[in-house]
């Protein structure tokens, strides 16, 4: 039979405990991505426990690349994050979903530190996470003493906090698909013509303040009508999704390529003068002579025409302008073809 003294003493640590649970859960329930899910959700963790170590697995080979790109983009996290291969994972949580303590045989479980990471600890606490239903990986706590994590310990609250984190994880990762759907065209999954406009004012915007050339290809497929009435909608469809998936390729990573409307592309190019777009623009005229798009049985040739506009025409005062330069000057490249603007 429990002291009175003894039980109002587990009774009132038990609170503290919750209190301390409940402000975290506070703190992460108002996020809005990733990336400051897991910086709060980590220096909450830290500050309110004062665990000397707290880190994300992330299993490899999930449909999670946003998540672990915006956690690998913070610095706060980047260097308490471990990417684990699955085989690995179930070999140490069997696939169960309620936390883990453990404070002996540790080594195997240091599969999980982060790389180039040694914590020396002795009692590890490792919660699941889950999302849209599946294991992806865990929050895990590590403390040098030996008794902070004893399995014999009640983890009821440690399984709330993975719940609640789960929570948000489905949340972030729904608001994240709600901004991708409303920035990308659905066709080629490039960034659409909204997101050109706004991406065109800031790049302009930081190109006159630093001094710096900025560069615009407008793109335009020939003899699309063409295509499409020969070949059917779907044929032209696959065309304009491998031409975009190759412009990415041919493009830098800083580089923005926008689905502006029907066959035509624009290619933001910052840091980059005009002669440097027109090597752009070769590479693109290349990669499109020598790869016809093989659709069904059936080999396809086809070829582009570019306008190119930068910073360094005197014409161009301001975004707009920039843009206008290059459409102009696409649609004389067309016109030297003896074709028309799909416009």
């Amino acid at each position: 039979m429990y002291d009175k003294d003894k039980l109002l003493e587990i009774i009132k640590a038990n609170e503290e405990i919750a209190r301390k649970f409940f402000e975290i859960e506070v703190g992460i329930l108002s996020t809005c991505d990733f990336k400051d899910l897991f910086e709060k959700l980590l220096l909450f963790i830290e500050e309110k426990f004062g665990i000397p170590h707290v880190w994300i697995s992330i299993i490899n080979g999930q449909d999670v690349s946003d998540l672990v790109q915006a956690l690998e983009s913070s610095h706060v996290v980047k260097e308490r994050l471990n990417l684990v291969e699955r085989s690995v994972f179930l070999e140490l949580l069997k696939d169960e979903r309620t936390p883990i303590l453990v404070n002996e045989n540790l080594r195997p479980y240091y599969r999980l530190l982060p790389e180039n990471q040694k914590y020396f600890v002795k009692s590890l606490a490792i919660a699941p996470l889950v999302l849209e239903g599946n294991v992806i990986g865990s929050l895990n706590l590590g403390d040098y003493s030996g008794l902070r994590f004893e399995p014999s310990m009640d983890t009821f609250f440690l399984s709330q906090l993975a719940v609640k984190v789960s929570i948000c994880l489905s949340n972030v990762n729904a608001r994240a698909k709600l901004k991708y759907l409303a920035t990308r065209d659905p066709l080629t999954s490039l960034l659409n013509r909204r997101e050109m406009e706004d991406l065109l004012e800031g790049e302009f915007s930081r190109a006159i303040r630093y001094g710096t050339p900025l560069a615009l290809l407008f793109v335009d497929c020939d003899h699309f009508k063409t295509v499409n009435d020969s070949y059917g909608h779907n044929c032209g469809d696959a065309l304009l999704r491998y031409l975009a998936t190759h412009m990415l390729k041919i493009v830098r990573r800083d580089d923005r390529v926008f689905r502006f409307a029907g066959d035509e592309f624009v290619v933001l190019l910052p840091n980059q003068t005009f002669d440097k777009a027109r090597r752009v623009l070769d590479r693109l005229h290349a990669f499109v002579e020598e790869n016809p798009l093989n659709f069904g049985d059936v080999s396809i040739r086809f070829s582009i025409s570019c306008g190119i506009a930068s910073t360094e025409d005197p014409e161009v005062t301001g975004p707009a302008a920039l843009l206008k330069k290059a459409d102009e000057r696409l649609y004389e490249a067309k016109k030297q073809k003896g074709l028309s603007s799909s416009k």
